[in-house]
């Protein structure tokens, strides 16, 4: 039987993930309000930009040798951290469950949820998938400034998420949950800061 090789583990990981993220999608409830504003565009441009980096064409494109050889077993590590970052993520829509959306928005019935992996970080999906993306990037440096740029784009979603949902929520619905629990560093000590109500999306 022929064993799976790193490169394509960690292509039927994403490919998986992108997968299951889509058909996901339509078991959400009734959006009663999305936000529009310029912050959206830069986020998705930074993730856009970031992921097309991360393919390993843009390492082809650009002629880059990795930065360092993490053989074989490094390599299947370094998968299995990737999908330990996916189904950390992936837990989080499971338990949000039809609060869940993939866009910020406001759903019907929308609360705060403040159990699982929100006990943890406001924003467990980003959390997650930032994780991934640098367990699948760390060889590349071309990967490395994808990892960079989506990372940062996923900050950005996640301030304009907070922005909207205070705004949306008020801030009483869980100003003291985001002073406990962390923005997406799980244990990191907090200040009085703004707000999260646990509807990642992405």
């Amino acid at each position: 039987m022929t064993s799976v090789g790193p490169s394509l583990l960690f292509a039927l990981i994403w490919i998986g993930w992108l997968v299951s993220w889509i058909a996901a999608a339509f078991w959400s409830a009734r959006t009663e309000k999305r936000v529009v504003t310029a912050g959206v565009g830069v986020y998705r441009v930074a993730i856009l930009a970031g992921a097309i980096l991360l393919t390993p064409w843009a390492a082809q494109i650009a002629a880059q040798e990795p930065i360092w050889n993490v053989g074989e077993a490094g390599a299947y590590a370094l998968a299995g951290l990737t999908l330990a970052g996916i189904l950390f993520a992936w837990w989080a829509p499971i338990h949000l469950g039809r609060l869940w959306s993939s866009a910020v928005t406001r759903k019907e019935g929308h609360r705060v949820i403040d159990t699982g992996r929100y006990a943890l970080v406001r924003h467990p999906i980003y959390t997650g998938l930032i994780a991934a993306i640098w367990a699948t990037a760390v060889s590349e440096a071309t990967a490395l400034a994808g990892a960079a740029l989506v990372s940062f784009g996923l900050w950005l979603k996640a301030r304009t998420e907070e922005c909207f949902l205070v705004a949306e929520l008020g801030m009483d619905a869980y100003g003291a949950y985001c002073r406990g629990v962390p923005m997406l560093v799980p244990f990191l000590p907090q200040g009085s800061g703004t707000s999260d109500q646990r509807s990642e999306r992405l």
